[in-house]
């Protein structure tokens, strides 16, 4: 007797594995050029300051205002996602993002790579990587294939990275900065080719309307609390002048969304959201994980370049054990789901990473081998990239589809933000040059944020409720 046909393997909601596979591979693409473009600059400042002729603080600027502007149009993209609809705003932002990377390369001072790198890609990542979130939490409805899917997107994502300085520095070294710019463009190019076979499973609400005030407020307060940080070092009395005024802003935010709520009009997202006490842990987890991998990645690569006397390639090649630990947990992480709670798997990455900090100190600071530092940023990957994927996925999965343009925009601006501030914070502390050492100082700051992070893992529900 003939056996019946075998089924095909399925991923969510009937799909088969192919298919989820070629829906996922543009948005972890995707997830993975914007985190790229984050750290990669890391090891280019040096080439880049004396190619332009300006300083390394003034790229160190660049950097800062780039994860800056993605974390203040983060929440505007989300919810620009239900008036256009995910797709379109993913292709639009793609192709801001491809401009910028063009314009960046053809920069021919620092004002230039300013606009195309800071303003033009800041803005591109905002518009394209809410849909990335947004569609994985739609597109893979049950638990085990969600959490491969947020699985993918994060690895790539923290690869990118992670591996930012390597490939950045291969490609500084072997061609030059300019090139590493190209090579986003092309990349751009390609999920471009590849997401023709994304769907949106949703229709546009193109009747929707947009809360412009809210928007204006919330990049505004975001600005100037970052802003103020940075002033940290040059002018006290103006720094605390800049994050008052930030605080002012993000309060009238609040309170301009209240009015918003109680008139019966739709606000830029709803103050209801952080009614959810397991989503608000997770967005900490997030801001936390982010704030540590880009303020890890800023202080080795600066401290490699600048005390040791690195070069781009040299230095990149350092963060490879980085990047493997991250590679490695987080294409585990639909196995690691299966058998530990995420509420285990947070806790579990804050204590591995505070600990690869504090090895990275001890080990680095006593001895002159480049080896000195693997065991430390191997542990930070590997911590990352256990606790990546498990805060992203309570914090989706804390809401509804309805809810998923705002949440996603939240979830993200967050992130973003934790990344932008884990700059500007090791930045500073830098710069100020503190008696006890700057680098040791500004990577212990950063253990006590993964501290923090730990203990807002802690208070994380034991089981978490469908939404």
């Amino acid at each position: 007797m003939a056996m019946p046909p075998k089924p095909p393997e399925t991923g969510s909601s009937g799909q088969t594995a192919r298919t989820a596979r070629r829906v996922l591979a543009p948005l972890a693409l995707a997830q993975f050029i914007c985190s790229y473009a984050g750290s990669n600059m890391n090891v280019m400042i040096n080439d880049i300051s004396e190619d332009l002729d300006t300083s390394v603080q003034g790229v160190q600027t660049v950097i800062t205002v780039f994860l800056l502007t993605m974390a203040a149009l983060m929440i505007p993209g989300g919810k620009l996602t239900d008036r256009y609809g995910r797709k379109r705003c993913f292709l639009a932002g793609l192709t801001v993002y491809g401009v910028g990377a063009v314009l960046s390369a053809l920069a021919p001072g620092l004002g230039v790579l300013a606009l195309g790198y800071s303003i033009l890609q800041g803005i591109g990542t905002a518009l394209l990587i809410p849909p990335v979130y947004i569609l994985t939490t739609l597109l893979f409805t049950d638990v085990a294939s969600r959490a491969r899917a947020f699985g993918t997107v994060m690895a790539l994502g923290g690869i990118g990275a992670a591996a930012g300085p390597l490939i950045g520095g291969l490609i500084t070294s072997a061609i030059g900065w300019r090139a590493a710019f190209v090579f986003q463009a092309a990349v751009v190019a390609l999920i471009i080719v590849l997401s023709r076979h994304v769907r949106d499973p949703l229709p546009p609400e193109p009747d929707r309307r947009f809360d412009t005030g809210g928007a204006v407020l919330s990049a505004v307060g975001l600005v100037l609390v970052v802003m103020g940080i940075l002033a940290a070092d040059e002018n006290g009395w103006l720094m605390a002048g800049l994050l008052v005024l930030g605080v002012l802003v993000l309060v009238w935010l609040f309170r301009w969304l209240r009015a918003k709520e109680r008139s019966g009009r739709e606000p830029l997202f709803s103050t209801s959201l952080f009614n959810d006490r397991t989503s608000n842990l997770g967005l900490i987890t997030q801001h936390a994980q982010w704030l540590m991998l880009m303020g890890v990645s800023f202080v080795v690569a600066a401290y490699l370049q600048v005390v040791r006397g690195y070069d781009a390639i040299r230095t990149g090649v350092i963060f490879t054990a980085a990047t493997l630990g991250l590679l490695t947990a987080s294409l585990a992480a639909a196995r690691l789901v299966k058998r530990w709670p995420q509420r285990t798997l947070i806790i579990v990455g804050f204590g591995v990473t505070v600990c690869g900090i504090g090895l990275l100190i001890a080990l680095a600071a006593g001895s002159p081998s480049v080896w000195a530092f693997t065991p430390g940023l191997l542990l930070i990957g590997l911590g990352l990239g256990v606790m990546l994927t498990p805060s992203v996925n309570v914090v989706q999965s804390s809401f509804g589809e309805k809810r998923q343009g705002e949440i996603s925009g939240l979830s993200r601006s967050v992130s973003n933000l934790g990344s932008s501030l884990g700059t500007a914070i090791a930045g500073t502390i830098l710069v100020a040059d503190p008696a006890a050492g700057p680098y040791a100082v500004a990577l212990g700051v950063l253990a006590f944020v993964g501290l923090v992070g730990l203990g807002a893992a802690t208070l994380l529900p034991r089981q978490q409720a469908d939404p």
